[in-house]
């Protein structure tokens, strides 16, 4: 079931993806860090009404930011649609022992759905050029690669803009 995270939900949040960033650190994938993402970026996407998460048997096992809100660092991008009326998303994380099973896809659906539904013209989004797995997942849903974005205190490797028109 995937619903609107609240509050009770952060804690686990918090581990889920903590727990993400210990999975990519053994398969050598710094994509994030001890700064990112953390407390404060869960909690203003909860506070913008922009957090989802997904459970199964009552348990949390993921969660989605699908956000109005273009970060300063996607405004030099050359994206494929003008820029009004696009949906953002960030912080997509499923706890290891959950991956693979389609809860991601199930996310994301999730979120185009809303997109399309609420007349957005785009889904846009940014991957780390390290991650060869995430960006197969993103390019086999469709999305088209763009240009690199920096993250100077995530990594030294770009980030990979990606969309999906609707």
């Amino acid at each position: 079931m995937i619903r609107k995270a609240t509050n009770l939900d952060i804690d686990a949040i918090l581990e889920i993806t903590k727990s993400c960033l210990a999975f990519m650190v053994e398969q050598h994938i710094f994509q994030w860090n001890e700064h990112y993402p953390n407390k404060n970026a869960f909690l203003n996407d909860l506070e913008r009404d922009e957090l989802f998460v997904i459970e199964e048997n009552s348990e949390l096992i993921g969660c989605i930011t699908i956000s109005t809100f273009m970060d300063d660092v996607y405004k030099p991008v050359l994206w494929l649609t003008p820029n009004n009326k696009n949906i953002y998303i960030h912080r997509l994380a499923i706890h290891p022992k959950h991956q693979g099973m389609g809860h991601a896809q199930q996310l994301m659906t999730f979120a185009e759905t809303y997109a399309a539904d609420n007349g957005f013209k785009s889904v846009r989004l940014d991957t780390f050029s390290k991650n060869p797995r995430n960006m197969k997942f993103y390019e086999r849903r469709g999305y088209k690669p763009l240009e690199p974005i920096y993250f100077p205190n995530q990594s030294e490797h770009p980030f990979y803009c990606y969309e999906l028109p609707l």
